[in-house]
């Protein structure tokens, strides 16, 4: 189900008012972290200012929409679970930047219906971007359209990915794809947050991005971004995409069908020693 634009429109204010309102609390805390944990896999941090964050977008959630159902990065799930309407919410993705004070971190909240995402708001404290899109309504950063990168060859391109918490427990890391994709292109990108990963193809600032071990509300908004930016999104195999699969493939389009086929033929990471 596709809400109608004027529906669609609202969520989208909904989603707004939550990431500037939970950027605020991003950008009071920075620098003044008094508790940084780890969720019980290394590297895999959670601070007052996470909790903080989400705690403001709850409450922008249940004010607006009560009667939806909430995926939340922090608190699981939360709501109405017979809702057609998910909340899918990352109140700071890029902990670890954050903690560190690497200024590359966001908060995202998109809205999946029916399992759709056709709402996504991403709000960038350290540079003051909010990029937002909803299906039929495009995207924009801070309220201008934008669109993804023309970039038609592979060895033009430049790429960002990401690794799994789990990386050093698998083999099944990104390692490889990284090494492979790092030789047939300009260059590959490690932010650290998917979210800004995601909206920065949007913007035509990477060309292509990939990544596994990923949550819902990792990529929810992201997802809306690119394809109102004129991307798109699939599985690795250009398959369609299942949100809770973990992987993802985000392209300018241009460079989906080189980029997914170059996934599927990476070398074993023995072969990089």
């Amino acid at each position: 189900m596709i809400a109608a634009f004027s529906q669609l429109q609202i969520f989208l204010d909904v989603a707004t008012e939550a990431v500037l309102a939970a950027g605020t609390v991003l950008q009071n805390y920075w620098g003044n972290l008094e508790a940084i944990e780890e969720k019980g896999r290394p590297g895999d941090l959670v601070t007052e200012a996470d909790k903080a964050a989400e705690a403001v977008i709850l409450e922008v959630l249940h004010r607006h929409v009560p009667d939806h159902n909430i995926l939340t990065e922090e608190s699981g799930q939360l709501g109405n679970q017979e809702s057609a309407c998910l909340w899918a919410i990352d109140p700071l993705d890029g902990t670890t930047n954050y903690a560190h004070q690497y200024p590359a971190s966001a908060v995202s909240v998109g809205l999946l219906i029916d399992g759709i995402p056709q709402v996504g708001a991403i709000f960038d404290p350290a540079r003051q971007e909010l990029f937002r899109a909803a299906k039929g309504l495009g995207a924009t950063c801070n309220r201008r359209p934008i669109q993804v990168s023309k970039t038609a060859l592979l060895e033009k391109s430049l790429l960002v990915t990401g690794f799994a918490y789990d990386r050093r427990q698998t083999t099944d890391n990104n390692y490889a794809e990284f090494c492979h994709l790092t030789h047939l292109t300009q260059g590959v990108r490690r932010s650290g947050s998917a979210a800004l990963d995601l909206a920065y193809v949007a913007c035509g600032r990477f060309d292509g991005y990939w990544e596994r071990g990923l949550s819902p509300w990792d990529i929810a908004a992201g997802i809306v971004l690119v394809e109102e930016a004129g991307g798109l999104v699939t599985a690795y195999d250009r398959s369609p995409m299942d949100i809770r699969s973990g992987r993802i493939l985000a392209t300018n389009g241009l460079l989906h069908s080189p980029l997914s086929e170059a996934l599927q033929t990476v070398p074993p990471l023995a072969s990089w020693v």
